[in-house]
């Protein structure tokens, strides 16, 4: 399991803890080192590949980690996800000062969107 310090692993429980959707920690080579209760409370767990939760063997194509890691700014992504039939306004975040580690998660928004969104 790569190494993440343990202010940066307080920080995310104080911060996302209690955020009421999934959230993970997740360092570049795409383990997830932490998740919120939410995400426990989904079965994710930390040390897997964040992709294996779709299930994929490598990275998701619309996955806008490198992007987020590489400009040190926040990514942001809707998306229908069509499994679910649900719309996902996804956010790939760095942690300053971290060079490899970021937050990410997305937001059920469905019901907030436009009816012509929710479709192919």
């Amino acid at each position: 399991m790569q190494q993440v310090s343990e202010s940066v692993l307080e920080a995310f429980g104080k911060m996302w803890g209690l955020y009421p959707a999934p959230v993970m920690l997740i360092h570049a080579s795409r383990e997830v080192l932490a998740v919120n209760a939410c995400a426990d409370g989904l079965g994710i767990a930390a040390g897997i590949q964040c992709h294996s939760l779709y299930p994929r063997d490598k990275v998701c194509p619309g996955c806008q980690a490198n992007k987020a890691l590489k400009t040190g700014s926040a990514v942001r992504k809707t998306a229908m996800d069509n499994r679910s039939g649900r719309f996902l306004d996804g956010y790939w975040i760095p942690v300053q000062g971290e060079s490899d580690i970021y937050v990410h998660f997305g937001s059920d928004i469905t019901e907030y969107v436009k009816p012509e969104l929710m479709t192919d």
